[in-house]
């Protein structure tokens, strides 16, 4: 099995279950730009799968996106086990405060539910739940020293890292990524993406887990309002990026290929199969 197969199954499931296109304009389209018509019309040729007879509701798409985006993750991960070994866990709308670098916000939670002056200072902004999180489990003594004695039971060393499972009386998941998936970009959803990726930075305990975006949109001057830009999210990753190449080009509008050449050679955009190489880092 290769990423590229995992690729075209995750192209197949979506166009089945999510796509449609009623009056030949398909779901991913701005109806009111006929440059977004044009380019999602090239990417559903390019794609070439049959497309979903009913379209679903915007929060049905959106759900089903998150869920047929981490399956494909997920499985595309498990390839590389050789590179990032591990015992990884993929969930779909799950908080960080189950995990380890964000514990404190449930306890913070707890406290300010009971105190409405600190809860008007501090709002509730803090506790995020993104669209999918990748979680690791901690490692046992027995897998830290499988081949060699590298920690031990009597020393007074390595007793706070929370990769090793003993440290811990209840070992909690260490949050690896979050990605938010948007079927399609407006304004407003760009902005909530990236108050989520600050969110990871300002309040985590630990390193800093991955913080991604991944989205259908077909106009790239939209993607750009997300893509552009550094600091808050690693990349935007586009559910069909070749297709879309091929769209924008076909549909020969200069200004969008522009834009849309700029994000991929600035480092900002990058395919959904470029993803799971880019999470085993």
């Amino acid at each position: 099995m290769s990423i590229a197969q995992l690729r075209q199954d995750y192209h197949r499931e979506i166009c089945a279950h999510i796509l449609a296109a009623p009056s030949d304009i398909p779901n991913i389209a701005d109806v009111a730009n006929r440059t977004s018509i044009a380019i999602a019309q090239g990417i559903v040729k390019e794609m070439g799968y049959r497309l979903a007879k009913h379209v679903p509701s915007g929060q049905a798409a959106g759900r089903l996106f998150e869920e047929l985006t981490s399956t494909f993750l997920e499985r595309a991960f498990s390839l590389l086990q050789h590179l990032r070994p591990g015992e990884w866990c993929f969930s779909v709308n799950q908080d960080i405060s189950m995990f380890e670098q964000y514990e404190h916000l449930a306890q913070l939670r707890r406290v300010v539910s009971h105190d409405k002056e600190l809860a008007a200072a501090l709002g509730g902004d803090y506790v995020v739940t993104p669209d999918i999180v990748v979680g690791r489990h901690p490692v046992p003594d027995s897998e830290i020293n499988r081949f060699d004695s590298v920690v031990t039971g009597e020393d007074p060393f390595c007793r706070v890292a929370p990769l090793r499972r003993e440290n811990r009386p209840e070992s909690s998941v260490i949050l690896h990524a979050s990605i938010s998936c948007k079927w399609t970009i407006r304004s407003d959803r760009a902005q909530n993406i990236r108050t989520e990726a600050l969110n990871l930075i300002r309040n985590r305990k630990g390193h800093v887990p991955h913080a991604v975006a991944v989205t259908a949109e077909p106009l790239p001057t939209r993607l750009a309002s997300l893509a552009l830009g550094t600091g808050d999210l690693d990349c935007v990753y586009h559910f069909a990026l070749i297709e879309l190449l091929e769209a924008v080009r076909a549909a020969g509008g200069e200004d969008q290929m522009d834009m849309l050449t700029a994000m991929i050679d600035g480092r900002r955009l990058r395919d959904i199969s470029d993803l799971p190489l880019d999470l085993a880092i």
